[in-house]
């Protein structure tokens, strides 16, 4: 199977779409507000700018960008215990590395 087209797309879905979802059923109260909190979170990709080449479609974000580290994710989870908006940003960057962690996969499938 060709990924070549699908795997930007799941990409894209899951980091634009998809955190509707989750604010929607997660934070329904004001689900809007935690959708914006959450498409703020993608500024963690600003850690891109400081490699070379900036964009590379082959390279795997997880444990390569110094936010997108086990190390950080640590911090994120830690995030979690928090109330209120540290909260949603916790889950905001979480959902961000699975994102990129599942990128990672099918960029391996693309491969194969």
């Amino acid at each position: 199977m060709d990924y070549s087209y699908f795997r930007p797309f799941v990409h894209y879905f899951l980091h634009l779409i998809f955190p509707v979802i989750i604010a929607y059923v997660f934070f329904r109260k004001n689900w809007k507000k935690t959708y914006f909190i959450l498409l703020a979170t993608m500024l963690v990709d600003a850690d891109h700018l400081l490699s070379t080449p900036v964009f590379s479609p082959n390279r795997c974000s997880i444990n390569f960008h110094f936010l997108h580290t086990y190390w950080a994710m640590g911090i994120y989870v830690l995030l979690l215990f928090f109330k209120g908006i540290p909260r949603i940003i916790g889950v905001g960057l979480l959902f961000h590395m699975l994102t990129d962690w599942i990128d990672c996969r099918l960029q391996l499938l693309q491969v194969l």
